[in-house]
């Protein structure tokens, strides 16, 4: 029940959306329907004057026919009859008796025939063709037709019956209107999503483009207002390129002037180091030492993140990488940094594996993930690192047995500069934000999990594997 109502709501947000194609069709559809009101007040205009809608060639082929039966009556008045009956079924076959017309024929002033339920006290009219009669309360419109010594005589309701009849006797004139209003809906649809087929196809180009592509849109429309959008959006994009570029190149430039006075420190503190006895002045030397070994870790993660916002074609070409070795060279690298922490490293990786990519970005993405659970690990526990293939991927996890990251902020920990409340590990909050941005440029994708037994986190890593062409090349 509550999936349906979902469903019922969703579909109402969807129709209360506006749309262009519902603008267009409403725009097409009040169109109709001027016309068609237009239509009917014509009609209803042109109902009200005293004009019959009985033909004189209807009225003259009575009279002739109760001309040439005179003097049989029995037959003339059959005759009569049966032209009344098929007038009557021809205006109104199965509608409303109170509106057919009724017939009044005289032949030498006298009466000899009148429709069952035509009004009495008629009397034969005068020589006006056409007439409105007020009949105890009831309004009549009259036309008469003089043939020789018979006169003939319509009557119709006129008053409030009078639009009915005349819409009635005169619906050709509102019939294509109404025929084409229901059926002209699926095609004026159909002919305004084909012409909006050129905004779909930039729609999609601009929401297939991730938050790194700036490059112009490649589809150029020829239709004068969409070319206009496309062109600005078109310069919106080298804008915001433009100053993106000088954003990196600010901070790199930034970068690389504050590693040389960092590095100038250590080296001038390590000095000092060596020609101090006092036990105060070694533990401010020590901080010292420690601060800027921090403030050189920043500085070069601002660095790496700024080398991962260049757009792949800006930057070096992709080439095969062994994942399996790297993950070798890095461990054995890091192994001083775990013995110290009392931490044990250990990797499962049996099957090489190559994936696309710039070896640098490949070593900040493992350095990160093993720094961060190696920090993360408490003394006497084990970071786990294992590689293996899936569905054309490489699948690298890497596990600790440290506190862990609530789920809640799962996502939130690949944000630069965030760090999860109640943490006491020093850091920057900028480690898991690299590994995302070198996992976005290689067109992998990463996912955080409990590791196993509940106990730590597990970061799952998945990178498209390198093609057997690029393996020969």
């Amino acid at each position: 029940m509550k999936r349906l109502s979902d469903m019922l709501l969703r579909s109402w947000h969807l129709l209360r959306r506006p749309t262009l194609v519902r603008r267009l069709m409403l725009a097409q559809v009040l169109m109709l329907t001027v016309l068609w009101s237009m239509a009917v007040a014509f009609v209803m205009i042109d109902g009200t004057d005293e004009d019959s809608s009985i033909s004189h060639g209807v009225l003259r082929a009575i009279a002739t026919v109760a001309d040439n039966l005179a003097d049989q009556p029995q037959r003339q008045h059959d005759s009569l009859r049966a032209m009344d009956e098929a007038l009557r079924e021809d205006f109104f076959s199965g509608g409303m008796p109170e509106l057919a017309p009724r017939t009044l024929v005289w032949r030498d002033g006298q009466l000899i025939y009148r429709s069952a339920d035509a009004p009495a006290g008629i009397r034969s009219a005068g020589p006006v063709d056409a007439e409105m009669l007020d009949i105890k309360g009831q309004v009549w419109r009259t036309r008469t037709v003089v043939e020789g010594a018979t006169r003939v005589t319509v009557l119709e309701a006129g008053g409030p019956w009078q639009v009915f009849i005349t819409i009635n006797s005169r619906g050709y004139y509102l019939l294509p209107l109404l025929i084409s209003l229901p059926f002209l809906l699926l095609p004026a649809w159909l002919s305004i999503r084909l012409a909006m087929r050129p905004w779909r196809k930039v729609a999609q180009e601009v929401s297939a483009r991730g938050p790194r592509d700036l490059r112009p849109l490649a589809f150029k429309p020829p239709h004068g207002e969409l070319a206009a959008l496309v062109d600005s959006i078109n310069a919106l994009l080298q804008r915001v390129d433009t100053s993106a570029a000088r954003e990196r190149s600010f901070i790199a430039d930034a970068t690389h002037e504050l590693r040389t006075p960092l590095a100038a420190m250590r080296v001038n503190v390590e000095a000092l180091q060596g020609q101090a006895h006092d036990p105060r002045q070694q533990e401010l030397l020590d901080g010292i030492l420690n601060s800027n070994s921090r403030a050189a870790r920043l500085v070069g993660q601002l660095l790496q993140l700024t080398r991962n916002d260049v757009p792949a074609e800006a930057g070096q070409p992709a080439v095969p990488q062994a994942l399996d070795a790297l993950l070798q060279d890095r461990l054995a690298a890091l192994s001083g940094l775990a013995r110290a922490g009392g931490i044990e490293l250990e990797l499962q990786a049996a099957v090489p594996l190559c994936v696309p990519g710039q070896r640098e970005s490949l070593v900040s993405l493992v350095d990160n993930l093993v720094e961060n659970a190696i920090k993360y690990s408490p003394r006497g526990g084990s970071v786990t690192v294992s590689l293996h293939a899936q569905g054309g991927q490489a699948v690298l996890h890497v596990a600790d047995q440290g506190p862990g990251i609530p789920a809640a902020l799962h996502a939130r920990v690949f944000d630069r500069f965030f760090r999860a409340p109640q943490q006491h590990q020093p850091g920057s909050g900028l480690g898991l934000a690299i590994v995302a941005s070198v996992v976005a440029r290689q067109g992998g994708s990463i996912a955080l999990h409990h590791a196993d037994g509940g106990q730590g986190l597990l970061v799952e890593v998945r990178l498209p594997l390198a093609l057997k062409s690029e393996l020969i090349a």
